[in-house]
């Protein structure tokens, strides 16, 4: 059973809107409700909506939950509960990669990314995986073969034996080379355990002790937990527990070119760089550092416009739409089910962005 980090206090308010004064239908909460009791919505925990910066909606469930595959019963779901985000874990360690560059804490993306790793050099010495770069890691175009389609129950899911494997970077690192780097987008939790030891290694602290200091603090986020592996090591790719209003506040940050309370937090460069299409994905969607990319169209705004995303298993999502100003945060209990992406994309799409009447 993984172990866990936590800290407890009470976050800061929001400032509220009604969804009619932030350009919504009025009746954008009803149709969400209707949504779940029709049984269309399901598994659904928390969703919550914010435009320019205001709480538009927020609505709570009940449903079955687990932390990191330990089950935790029926959950009553509220604004102070933790939730896993499992692989939004990942966007949020681009962020903190992003801190850590600014503070030269870490190597930038272009450096070789096998130099990083000095205890391998049989590993370095290969012509083949010498030419990985750390923007490799942060894209997913390592080219290493990895499988994360077999269930997270399976310990032949790359990403399960990672974290059973005695030294986790090793096991990584040696994978076998499927593709050049940089050619290919191949989905991959090794990519982002990597980052989390450059993290830990340049900063002195562990993954979370840093995110605590330069992410959640200056955010208000004074509660959380990370699910850490056999070897104590927290999962950078998917260990990530926050209460839903506190992803929706990162989501915020994000939205304000990395600015908080007046305090720049993640740079605006790093952003840019980080929302760049890098590689497809393969399923019509682009791939940055760590985040999805595409497009959607709404009533209020002429043609597609841009969205950035996290995806997490069983249906957690924090999407973006940076020009209508708009956050949402959805957290779901769909963990493994093979049609674990409808719902989440049902209230993006069909309830939150066709309710959105005028910018």
């Amino acid at each position: 059973m993984p172990s866990l980090l936590s800290v407890s206090a009470t976050a800061a308010a929001w400032s509220t809107a009604s969804p009619e004064d932030a350009g919504f239908s009025a009746d954008l909460p009803d149709k969400l409700d209707a949504g779940i009791r029709s049984g269309l919505l399901g598994g659904v925990h928390a969703v919550l909506v914010s435009r320019d910066e205001r709480l538009v909606l927020q609505r709570y469930y009940q449903g079955a939950d687990e932390s990191w595959g330990r089950p935790l019963g029926t959950v009553t779901f509220g604004p102070d509960t933790l939730h896993d985000l499992r692989s939004v874990t990942k966007s949020l360690v681009g962020l903190l990669y992003g801190i850590a560059l600014d503070r030269g804490f870490v190597p930038p993306p272009d450096a070789p990314l096998l130099a990083q790793f000095p205890e391998y050099p049989d590993l370095a010495a290969d012509p083949a995986r010498v030419r990985l770069t750390i923007a490799n890691a942060l894209t997913m175009t390592m080219g290493f073969a990895w499988d994360e389609q077999r269930p997270y129950t399976d310990p032949t899911n790359s990403e399960i034996a990672m974290e059973n494997a005695p030294d986790r970077n090793r096991y990584i690192l040696d994978r076998p080379i499927v593709a050049a780097p940089g050619t290919r987008w191949i989905y991959g939790g090794g990519a982002v355990a990597l980052l989390g030891t450059l993290i830990a290694r340049g900063t002195g602290a562990t993954l979370p002790e840093f995110a605590r200091q330069a992410l959640f603090a200056p955010l208000g986020i004074d509660q959380f937990e990370w699910a850490e592996g056999s070897d104590g090591v927290a999962s950078a790719a998917s260990g990530l527990r926050l209460r839903p209003r506190d992803l929706l506040r990162i989501g915020t940050l994000v939205l304000a070119n990395g600015q908080w309370g007046g305090h720049q937090v993640v740079s605006r460069a790093w952003l840019d760089a980080s929302f760049k299409p890098a590689i497809p994905t393969g399923d019509g969607l682009e791939f940055g550092r760590l985040w999805y990319l595409g497009e959607a169209a709404t009533p209020a705004l002429a043609g597609p416009r841009r969205w950035i995303a996290g995806f997490g298993n069983g249906g957690q999502r924090l999407w973006l739409m940076p020009d209508a100003r708009l956050a949402v945060a959805i957290l779901c209990g769909n963990y493994n089910a093979p049609d674990q992406w409808v719902t989440p994309l049902r209230i993006w799409r069909d309830i939150v962005l066709a309710n959105l009447l005028h910018v």
